[in-house]
């Protein structure tokens, strides 16, 4: 009856509430908060990465990998260099080896590879949690 895929009628409503509840996060987190809700839509764009990876999905491969990709570059460009110095390198080369992984698991349809970015970030979204 209704289509579940996240396409369809009840899927788009879906979205629809998705994008309002993030905007409304967005407009009232601070800077840390923002880097957080990054972080966690980073992951859940993983997971559902390698579960349609795991099904076929291909559009929804795509659409993922894509926003995987967006967030990744985000969260690189906020890097402050100047004050963060080995650290914000270092986490512009994580972010960086990330993007690949996920790039590489798109192309490949290598749901591994996705994968180890996620472990890749696992520590530093821990960390990020842990000093909110």
């Amino acid at each position: 009856m209704y289509m579940s895929n996240g396409y369809g009628a009840m899927g788009g409503a879906k979205m629809a509430y998705q994008n309002v509840d993030i905007e409304a996060r967005v407009l009232a987190a601070t800077p840390h908060q923002l880097i957080g809700i990054l972080f966690e839509e980073l992951t859940k764009a993983l997971e559902i990465m390698v579960a349609a990876q795991r099904v076929g999905n291909r559009a929804k491969i795509i659409d993922k990998q894509a926003r995987a990709s967006n967030i990744l570059l985000a969260l690189e460009t906020s890097l402050d260099f100047r004050n963060g110095g080995e650290i914000a390198v270092n986490l512009a080369r994580i972010y960086r080896e990330a993007r690949r992984l996920v790039q590489l698991g798109g192309r490949s349809d290598d749901p591994e590879a996705v994968e180890r970015a996620g472990l890749l970030l696992k520590d530093i979204v821990e960390a990020w949690e842990q000093i909110g």
